[in-house]
């Protein structure tokens, strides 16, 4: 009998490297496929509809959450983000593993549905190396990284409902404990 896939929930403050280490996951694990959600923000440069998310309007993700399409849904700095449904069912199904990059309002929405959800939480180590991750990272205006900062510590409070905390101050070794984290789940027992 064909194993199904495990759901792999990695979770972070803006500008912690959460979706630099998940892509750096996909590129070396072919059993692992990523979720792509879909949101209302605009495209940011070099982003490609299908790849990084689904983009759709306002009007249209307003009327998926009524048909109820979305496993979790929010609405975060004034645009919407879901997890579809049919996407997950499909991969957890096929037997391979499907990370989600989601934030923390996603994450405990999927961990009510999914309490068997392997959840991993990616940090900086302190706020002042995240403050700088985001002026440099150069996409948003001041007032924005403000937002992001006060965000980040309210964040910080759920850090205790996830198995794992990865502590980023080390891309490369950060990689690798995702990797690890998520090669030791064939190995858990239901």
């Amino acid at each position: 009998m064909k194993n199904k896939g495990h759901i792999i929930v990695v979770s972070a403050p803006s500008g912690a490297g959460k979706t630099t280490i998940c892509n750096e996951i996909i590129k070396t694990d072919k059993n692992t496929i990523y979720s792509i959600s879909y949101t209302t923000r605009k495209p940011r440069d070099g982003e490609k509809n299908g790849v990084e998310y689904f983009f759709t309007s306002s009007d249209n993700f307003l009327k998926m959450i009524k048909n109820d399409k979305f496993i979790e849904w929010a609405k975060v700095y004034d645009n919407y983000y879901g997890t579809p449904k049919f996407f997950l069912q499909r991969i957890i199904k096929s037997g391979k593993n499907i990370l989600l990059d989601v934030d923390v309002q996603g994450a405990m929405k999927i961990r009510k549905y999914f309490p068997k959800a392997c959840m991993i939480f990616i940090k900086v180590p302190t706020i002042k190396a995240l403050k700088e991750r985001l002026i440099k990272r150069g996409q948003d205006k001041p007032d924005i990284i403000k937002k992001r900062i006060a965000n980040a510590k309210t964040e910080l409070k759920y850090i205790n409902k996830y198995d794992y905390i990865v502590v980023n101050d080390n891309l490369r070794q950060s990689v690798e404990a995702v990797k690890s984290i998520i090669k030791s789940l064939q190995y858990k027992v239901e």
